[in-house]
């Protein structure tokens, strides 16, 4: 995988493991709510207003959990409890409503505006689970495409 765009996104274990090429010039970004020391790691810098609000990804995660009790397996529990909870309307609905995350996608429209290149990421492989940072990536397009 290579992220030759301005703005590419990917997820922690594929920068672990190698399976994504980042160009030099980019600046890893992180958007998780709570990251873990090992993320801090491998990342330059994270915008925890950009993660799942605290509530909403509590909710998520409880749910998740309980249809995996249920017997879905993981990928199946992950993507039910995020259509389930309309995860896609909050997150959206918390990106233009929350001041501090439209501080931070507008720090970010900023940089990119400035040639700068950012790569965002998080912990979910998007070939099997839905992941807030899509969203993201998509909402921070339409936005540059509004210039």
């Amino acid at each position: 995988m290579s992220l030759d765009e301005p703005l590419g996104d990917t997820y922690v274990a594929a920068i672990q493991h190698g399976l994504v090429d980042i160009p030099e010039n980019a600046t890893l970004v992180g958007v998780v709510r709570h990251p873990t020391g090992w993320f801090h790691a491998a990342v330059d810098e994270n915008y925890q207003a950009l993660g799942l609000s605290a509530d909403l990804l509590e909710t998520f995660k409880q749910r998740h959990e309980d249809l995996k009790l249920h017997g879905m397996c993981d990928e199946g529990a992950h993507n039910a409890a995020w259509d389930e909870l309309d995860v896609s309307g909050r997150y959206r609905s918390q990106l233009t409503n929350n001041p501090t995350a439209q501080q931070a996608v507008e720090d970010l429209l900023d940089r990119l505006r400035t040639g700068e290149h950012l790569v965002l990421v998080c912990f979910e492989n998007t070939d099997k689970k839905r992941c807030h940072r899509t969203l993201l990536k998509s909402h921070i397009k339409a936005q540059l495409g509004d210039d």
